[in-house]
């Protein structure tokens, strides 16, 4: 009560001494006046920064523009009375107390500047020659004591800006991409055999298929890759369409990998890990350690160009219309937009998740205007399959069409509840420290949260998705049912698939499956040439040659693709695995050669004759026939499975069979003495016979004995390794 009191008398004595210096300002001019009743109202203005929904727009402060530019917005403060009262006509002194070294041509346009019936009073400022920041202050009676004080920040940028960011961003991702292709390459070469062989035990369990397509798309670093690579099976008959769809949905979890690593945000440790890298690519002798460096420096140089392009983009942060540009993407359908669109363009969501990542590190992304934009990321990875699929078999293309709706639905299943789906982001991810708000707050909770994001959504879709596979694979089955496919060349490689060498190891599955087939249709060779000796079926002769003018084909087309794979970073254990397989395709196509070059010559001319074998010449022609078979059996199957035990037995057996042909040259030799009639008519035939099964025995043997020896190569190398000093 007392403290009222005293207000309300001192606001009357300041009324009575306002009257008397009105009552004396008769005797003084009118700007006399003017500034005595300023100088009495001061200690009783406040001088504010107006506030608004957006301060700073509002304000002026913290603006930015190109060296010596005029601010678009003014500088602007607010005067008011104790209680709030907007006063007018106040006069506010703005000044420029602080800006870089060397500027030059910068100014004020109204120094002073009055406010108006709002209370609001107004400059502009102009930037000078120097980019950097530039203070300045604004006052009400300036030099007064108790006067309240207003500072300004505004910077200035170097004209070049825009060129600078692009350059920074296009640089960056550069790296980033590069690194990402020797991290992938360098992962790839460490579990190569390991891919080999989960791939290669197909599996009907949809949960395994789950967890095998997750690996290999963690090892690639690319769902397209994977999804291109299930197409080749696909068209190979390696797989069935059915099997593929479970792989299709592992292989969308698998690349989320990448956005977690990079999420981790070890720019400060990008550099070392480069050396680290460096030094163990050159430094060390071992392949395994080598390889471990070419991953290592893969990482470095995939962090180290997000620092990059996080540098690039730090202007961003203040740019008006970049800001309002991800304000829109808030907006589902355009944040889906965009993100469908860059990520064909770049054809690699996880590339484009890693910008998205760089974005909210630098505190430009909320995660509203993130989620969209991964749901277009994993919409727009479909476009690499299909193309991949536009020259494929028809099941081929099923498995893009397969893709491409899982991406979809997972899509529509989510895009309808973001909001609750951002809330589960949050309440999963870290929070960030309590002190942090605004900018700073997103850039140390976004990045984890987009990474986050980006694989619930790719496991929720999955497992919302698995129990339906066979539903799937029906509906996409009506759509696109069989049909006759024409070629347009006689002859095709099944397996060999360009796109895979970049995977140098899936390559030599590929390979290897084409070898395979070349072995067995010289088998076919083999197995049909004893058919006019024995039924005289001239139509045997036909099938021979037709056979072997694929051979021939294939020949060619193997020893080309295992000639690119050589070309590629491999190891040297693959590279004896080239060799091997160039060496079988030689013994191969030379067994096709003893039966279209020697035996089919001859089964003609004995189709033009009355020649017969006599009974047990015939028997022992069969019989060292059906060796002959054993033995490029066993050859396929030792070839197939690199089986050691199966190539040292068929040495044993080739022993034998050499034995077994002398004997029954030798009773050929008998009966020749005896003077047998048939085996006299038939003995020219009869030699040469038992001749080329031999050498067909032998081209079968060398398959397995380069296996031997290869691999004693490979232990011998080991062994010598295991002596160096330590």
């Amino acid at each position: 009560m007392d403290r009222t009191l005293m207000t309300i008398a001192s606001n009357a004595a300041l009324r009575h001494f306002l009257i008397a210096i009105a009552f004396i300002g008769c005797f003084f001019s009118e700007t006399a006046l003017s500034q005595t009743i300023d100088l009495a109202l001061t200690d009783t203005l406040r001088i504010i920064k107006p506030q608004s929904q957006t301060e700073q727009n509002f304000s002026g402060d913290r603006q930015y523009d190109v060296v010596s530019n005029r601010l678009v917005r003014p500088l602007r403060v607010r005067v008011i009375k104790q209680d709030g009262e907007p006063v007018e006509n106040i006069p506010v002194y703005f000044e420029l107390i602080s800006h870089p070294q060397k500027a030059k041509s910068f100014a004020l346009e109204d120094p002073v500047a009055y406010t108006d019936d709002t209370g609001f009073a107004e400059t502009y400022f102009t930037l000078g020659s120097a980019p950097g920041e530039y203070q300045i202050t604004a006052r009400i009676n300036a030099g007064q004591r108790g006067s309240d004080l207003i500072v300004f920040n505004t910077f200035a940028r170097k004209a070049n800006w825009i060129l600078m960011l692009i350059i920074g961003l296009a640089g960056g991702l550069g790296m980033f991409l590069y690194g990402m292709k020797l991290m992938s390459d360098g992962m790839k070469k460490s579990a190569g055999d390991r891919l080999r062989s989960i791939l290669s035990r197909l599996t009907h369990n949809r949960f395994i298929a789950l967890a095998v397509g997750a690996f290999v798309t963690m090892v690639i670093q690319s769902s397209s890759a994977t999804t291109v690579m299930l197409i080749s099976f696909v068209q190979a008959q390696l797989m069935s369409f059915t099997q593929s769809l479970g792989i299709i949905l592992g292989a969308n979890i698998g690349t989320t990998f990448t956005a977690q690593i990079i999420a981790f945000k070890l720019t400060d440790y990008a550099l070392l890990m480069v050396a680290v890298g460096i030094a163990l690519m050159f430094l060390s002798k071992r392949e395994k350690t080598a390889t471990m460096g070419e991953t290592l420096l893969g990482f470095g140089l995939l962090f180290y160009g997000m620092q990059i392009m996080s540098t690039a983009m730090y202007p961003l942060r203040t740019y008006d219309p970049f800001i309002e540009l991800l304000i829109k993407l808030e907006n589902p359908i355009w944040g889906l937009l965009v993100g469908t669109i860059f990520t064909a363009l770049i054809q690699s969501s996880s590339a484009f998740t890693g910008i998205l990542i760089v974005l909210a590190i630098q505190g430009l992304l909320t995660l509203e205007a993130g989620i969209p934009l991964i749901f277009g990321a994993n919409i727009g990875t479909c476009v690499t399959a299909g193309l991949a699929s536009l020259n494929a078999s028809r099941e081929a293309k099923r498995v893009a069409i397969a893709h491409t709706a899982f991406q979809i639905a997972g899509v529509i299943l989510f895009i309808l509840w973001i909001p609750s789906f951002v809330e589960l982001i949050r309440w999963i991810s870290p929070k960030g420290s309590a002190g942090l708000t605004g900018t700073a707050h997103l850039a140390a909770v976004v990045p984890r949260q987009i990474a986050n994001a980006h694989t619930i959504f790719n496991i929720a879709t999955a497992l919302i998705v698995l129990p339906f596979l066979k539903l799937t694979a029906d509906v996409i089955l009506r759509i696109l049912p069989e049909q006759a496919v024409v070629e347009n060349e006689p002859y095709q490689a099944r397996f060999l698939d360009l796109s895979l060498l970049t995977t140098p190891a899936l390559a030599l599955s590929m390979a290897r499956a084409e070898v395979l087939r070349m072995g067995d249709m010289s088998r076919t060779m083999v197995k049909k040439i004893i058919d006019p000796f024995m039924e005289r079926d001239r139509e045997a002769l036909d099938e021979i040659e037709i056979i072997e003018e694929e051979v021939n084909y294939l020949e060619g087309k193997i020893n080309d693709y295992l000639t690119r794979i050589s070309q590629q970073s491999i190891p040297e254990d693959q590279v004896g695995e080239v060799f091997q397989m160039m060496y079988t395709v030689t013994e191969f196509e030379q067994i096709a050669d003893i039966v279209t070059k020697q035996l089919w010559p001859r089964a003609l001319e004995w189709l033009g004759g009355n020649h017969q074998f006599s009974e047990q010449g015939k028997e022992e022609i069969l019989i060292y026939h059906v060796s002959a078979l054993k033995q490029i059996s066993r050859a396929i199957d030792t070839f197939q499975n690199a089986d050691l035990k199966k190539a040292k037995r068929m040495k044993v057996k080739f022993k034998k069979y050499r034995s077994m042909g002398d004997d029954y040259m030798r009773t050929h030799y008998e009966r020749l003495r005896e003077a047998v009639p048939e085996t006299q008519a038939s003995t020219e035939y009869h030699i040469d016979l038992l001749e080329q099964f031999r050498r067909i025995n032998g081209h079968s043997t060398n398959i397995a004995r380069i296996l031997i020896e290869w691999s004693g190569e490979v232990k011998n190398i080991d062994s010598k390794d295991s002596k160096k000093p330590k």
